[in-house]
C-alpha cells in the first residue's frame, strides 16, 4: 500500500515538473555560474588537500545545488494549499507518508539530473575524477536531497506563507554554506573558523565528496561523511513524517 500510494504520488509530480524544462535547467544555473566564473580563478592555486582545484569545487557546487535547492522545496507546498489541493488530499485513503516520500522523490530525481549535468559540464571544464568517485557524489547529493526536502516540507506544513517560510529557510542555509566550506576549504581560513566549521554537519558531506572526487573511499573523511548522512536523513524524514501524520496532510 506504501509503495503503491507512493509510486502513485511521485509519478504525478515528476509528470508536472517534466513538462517544466525550462525549471529543470533553471536549476542548474547557479551552480554553473559559479563553475564557469569561478572555477577558472582557481586553477593553479593551493587550495590544501589531494587533487586539483575542479576536485575541490565541485563537489562543494554539487551539494550546494542540493542545499539551495531542496532548502526551498516546500514552497511548491504553500502553493497547493493555498490552491486546496492539500484539503482534497486529505479525504483520500492515500497513505499519509506516501504523500511525503513521494515529493521527496520526485525532488531527488529532479536534483540528480541537475547534478549529472553540472558534472558534465566540469569534465569539459578540466575536471578528472574517478567514476566511483564521481558516482558516490551523486549518493550524497541524493542523501541531502532528501533530508532537506523532508523538513523543508515539514515546515512549509507549520508556518503556511511564504513570507514565514522564505526568511527563516534562508536564515539556515547561508550559515551552513558559509561555514560548510561548499565554495573553498575551510582549513584555508584561520583556525577558529575550521574549529566553528565542524559543528555544521554539511562540512562532513563536504569533505567526504572531495575525498572521493580524488580517489580517498577507506578515509576518516568518507566515514564521518556517510554517517552524517544517514543521521541527518533518518532524522529528517522522521520528522517530516511526524508532521504531516499530525497534520493530515
Amino acid at each position: 500500500m506504501l509503495l503503491h500510494d507512493t509510486g502513485l504520488i511521485y509519478g504525478r509530480y515528476l509528470r508536472q515538473s517534466l513538462r517544466s524544462r525550462f525549471g529543470l535547467l533553471f536549476g542548474v544555473l547557479t551552480p554553473l555560474l559559479y563553475l564557469l566564473f569561478f572555477g577558472p580563478l582557481l586553477t593553479g592555486l593551493p587550495l590544501g588537500g589531494r587533487g586539483s582545484s575542479w576536485q575541490v569545487l565541485v563537489p562543494g557546487l554539487l551539494l550546494q545545488l542540493a542545499l539551495f535547492g531542496a532548502s526551498f522545496a516546500g514552497f511548491s507546498l504553500i502553493v497547493e494549499n493555498g490552491q486546496g489541493v492539500v484539503e482534497r488530499m486529505r479525504v483520500t485513503p492515500v497513505s499519509r507518508l506516501a504523500l511525503l516520500l513521494g515529493r521527496v522523490l520526485r525532488d531527488t530525481t529532479i536534483f540528480a539530473f541537475q547534478a549529472v549535468l553540472l558534472v558534465l559540464a566540469a569534465l569539459v571544464m578540466g575536471l578528472r575524477a574517478p567514476l566511483p568517485g564521481v558516482l558516490i557524489g551523486f549518493a550524497f547529493v541524493a542523501l541531502l536531497t532528501v533530508s532537506l526536502a523532508s523538513l523543508s516540507y515539514a515546515l512549509a506544513m507549520k508556518v503556511r506563507t511564504p513570507q514565514e517560510f522564505g526568511p527563516t529557510v534562508n536564515a539556515l542555509t547561508m550559515p551552513s554554506m558559509l561555514l560548510s566550506g561548499l565554495m573553498l576549504p575551510m582549513t584555508l581560513g584561520p583556525a577558529w573558523l575550521d574549529v566553528l566549521s565542524h559543528l555544521m554537519p554539511f562540512r562532513y558531506l563536504v569533505d567526504a565528496v572531495r575525498a572521493a572526487y580524488a580517489g580517498g573511499y577507506a578515509t576518516a573523511h568518507m566515514l564521518y561523511g556517510v554517517l552524517v548522512a544517514l543521521a541527518l536523513t533518518a532524522l529528517a524524514v522522521s520528522a517530516g513524517t511526524r508532521v504531516f501524520r499530525g497534520a493530515g496532510a
